[in-house]
């Protein structure tokens, strides 16, 4: 595979930044919204944003992490067993906005599972989804993100890939192409 970097750490500083203020616009001060990190890699996107968000002021800030590895689609459908993560979910959602937090949207799989996982813990007053990384043409269900980092339009087979550091001036996007 080849890879090509899509967004270098400087970037995706400034997409995230944005991604903070558009959140601020519509959500204030946040006293009614709950930020929800998908496991695995949602969350780590969700760490960041919550230490850009606590800069900008931002102090009623609630989030979660939320595992949806039992609310799959293809869940019975693997020959190895799934290996689930933990939900840490400490707030209800009953009448609370709720930010689905992921990576990269694909085929929107995940994020229906999401949905559907996230009944468990309320009925939410509405649901929105940001994401870093949308693959544009490959969704198999219509979902589509409220907030948006970039759009990539990659070939089936491509893969998209994040990578976060501890050290945050190595975070960087990939895409990964098949030889041809």
């Amino acid at each position: 595979m080849n890879s090509k970097i899509l967004l270098d750490d400087k970037k995706i500083e400034i997409i995230l930044h944005r991604l903070c203020c558009q959140m601020v616009e519509r959500h204030g001060d946040f006293s009614n919204t709950v930020l929800v990190g998908l496991q695995p890699r949602g969350t780590l996107l969700l760490d960041r944003l919550k230490l850009m968000l606590s800069g900008m002021k931002v102090m009623n800030l609630k989030t979660g992490k939320l595992d949806t590895t039992f609310f799959r689609d293809d869940f019975r459908r693997k020959e190895e067993p799934l290996n689930a993560r933990s939900t840490e979910m400490n707030v209800a959602l009953e009448g609370r906005d709720v930010i689905l937090i992921d990576d990269v949207l694909f085929t929107g799989r995940s994020i229906r599972s999401a949905l559907t996982a996230i009944d468990s813990y309320g009925r939410p007053k509405s649901i929105e989804l940001l994401v870093l990384i949308d693959r544009r043409f490959s969704r198999h269900l219509p979902i589509q993100p409220d907030y948006l980092g970039a759009q990539i339009d990659a070939l089936q087979g491509d893969k998209v890939r994040v990578v976060w550091n501890e050290d945050p001036i190595k975070n960087i996007v990939y895409l990964e192409k098949q030889n041809a």
